[in-house]
């Protein structure tokens, strides 16, 4: 089922394919003569398993603090049932079946991954329900707080803080997802993406499906609580340094687990789960690549100290762009440096002398406040219900 997004056009388009029931691929039901030849399957990177006594080296290292020495029989058993989960491959070991809404009902699914799905279809309702108080998602993308190593906060928060103000004056809700957090705090971890959409869109599930896997101990994914987040905020203001010239690795991890939101597959039993081919013979059949995030405006702020500004900002609103996002305007996004090539001790002291920046980004969230309560009373985008003709 269609969890996010345009639904009607979602089933719109399914319906030119000849696939419109319940919202669902119908490609799953299809006749093996109907199913058009699937390419070959390359197989033969990974290695599996790992030996015992590797794995029991990689389980022990998390309990290398002597403070774990008086429970050592504890680890040794759980180490035990770790090892028959890691052979037996329990990536989901808690599930029901599917039930009507889904192509197969009697499907298995994990519990984990149709709780981040209610979720987003929770977070949808509040997106759509004119009454509530708009929402924006405040994007903080450094890496770095003063509650761990560099014991001083990032400048990117303090100009997070300046947009925050701005929506807060004009009623607006603000979610601050601070990925910091991932730096800092115990337990939270964002997961790479795996790339499931480079076998076949349709393998590509969306919410992921790929965490948590109990088996790898790839567990707490962040995820799961960042896609709702995104799905009810009606803007999104990403606000980042650069690192390197690209974008900081935790913003990175965020953006590229959206894949899923940009064409994935709301269903994942019409692929019964991770099944190549089964995908591979629903995107050659046809697939509408729906935009799960789509009409949500957005706001970018990029800066940096010697390099890179403005080739990161190009390819976070090129990203936004692809996935149906609208700019909210030409003062919205922008890339600046703070004390071009000047110490790194400083910093902080440039930025509070900048006050001509400071401005710029309040003026950014104002384009961004304007926008949002221009499309509350009805405003399209003027490309808006335009069809894509390529719409991968």
């Amino acid at each position: 089922m269609h969890a996010c997004g345009d639904a009607d056009r979602f089933a719109h388009t399914l319906a030119e394919l000849g696939a419109a029931k319940n919202n669902i691929p119908s490609q799953a039901r299809l006749k093996v003569s109907d199913i058009p030849k699937i390419p070959t399957l390359r197989t033969g990177q990974g290695s599996w398993p790992l030996s015992r006594e590797e794995f029991a080296r990689r389980f022990r290292a998390r309990f290398a603090d002597p403070a774990f020495v008086d429970g050592a029989d504890a680890i040794e058993s759980l180490l035990q049932i770790a090892w028959d989960g890691y052979l037996a491959a329990r990536k989901a070991p808690v599930t029901r079946p599917a039930g009507p809404e889904f192509a197969d009902p009697n499907y298995d699914l994990s519990t984990d991954w149709l709780e981040t799905r209610e979720a987003i279809r929770m977070a949808q309702a509040r997106h759509d329900l004119e009454s509530a108080p708009l929402r924006v998602l405040l994007i903080c993308g450094a890496a770095r707080n003063d509650k761990t190593c560099p014991g001083e906060m990032s400048k990117t928060f303090r100009l997070t803080q300046l947009a925050a103000a701005i929506f807060q004056a004009a009623r607006i809700e603000v979610d601050l997802l601070d990925l910091s957090a991932l730096t800092s705090e115990f337990g939270k971890v964002i997961f790479p993406c795996k790339a499931c959409v480079s076998t076949a869109m349709p393998l590509c599930h969306w919410p992921c499906s790929c965490y948590p896997n109990h088996s790898l101990g790839q567990v707490t994914d962040w995820m799961n609580e960042i896609y709702p987040r995104w799905v009810a905020a009606q803007g999104i203001m990403i606000v980042t340094p650069v690192y390197w010239y690209q974008a900081p690795s935790v913003l990175k991890l965020m953006i590229d687990r959206l894949v899923c939101a940009d064409g994935g597959n709301p269903d994942p039993t019409t692929t019964h789960g991770k099944s190549a081919a089964k995908a591979k013979a629903l995107e050659l059949k046809g697939w509408p690549y729906p935009k799960h995030l789509a009409g949500r405006s957005y706001s970018v702020i990029v800066h940096g100290d010697a390099a890179g500004t403005e080739t990161l900002r190009r390819c976070l609103t090129d990203w936004l762009n692809d996935m149906h996002l609208i700019e909210a305007g030409a003062g919205s996004c922008l890339d600046r440096y703070i004390d071009y090539y000047g110490p790194y001790a400083s910093s902080h002291d440039a930025l509070d002398a900048d006050t001509a920046l400071q401005e710029e980004v309040r003026n950014a969230a104002r384009a961004l406040s304007a926008q949002l309560m221009q499309r509350r009373a009805g405003q399209k985008a003027p490309d808006e219900n335009l069809i894509d003709p390529r719409p991968k």
